[in-house]
């Protein structure tokens, strides 16, 4: 039987949206204030879900201890505190987006989770604003 356990996340960090081919007023008129090209910060909520098959011996999915580190090593202590533009190699030449950014902890995720495993990942970078993606 396949269910989905869920382990909660935070960071803080900062970015700036923009097209590095655009102008200063053709960012702005798109991405607004997020253009600021002195940054400016989020505090990101973080849910992390498995999907799989519960092992009948241990009666686990995933030990949420482990799920636990591993969120830990590969989203908070690369991206917490970060400004993602200039810090994080990942948003070198990628537009550090809600979107993206889920993407790169998905994709970060994916490397040290087993493959029976599926994984979404909810990030919110507002209370209203946020992204689900699932690979």
């Amino acid at each position: 039987m396949s269910l989905t356990v869920f382990r909660k996340a935070h960071f803080n960090a900062a970015h700036r949206l923009f097209v590095k081919e655009w102008s200063k007023e053709k960012n702005l008129e798109f991405f607004g204030k997020c253009s600021n090209p002195n940054f400016h910060g989020h505090n990101y909520e973080l849910e992390v879900g498995i999907t799989g098959n519960v092992d009948p011996k241990t009666g686990y999915l995933i030990n949420l201890d482990i799920l636990k580190t591993i969120i830990k090593e590969e989203v908070e202590d690369h991206l917490d505190h970060k400004n993602l533009n200039v810090e994080v190699e990942e948003f070198k030449n990628l537009n550090p987006t809600v979107e993206n950014i889920a993407m790169v902890i998905w994709d970060r995720l994916r490397k040290r989770l087993d493959k029976k495993f599926e994984i979404s990942v909810k990030l919110y970078e507002t209370p209203r604003n946020f992204v689900v993606y699932t690979g």
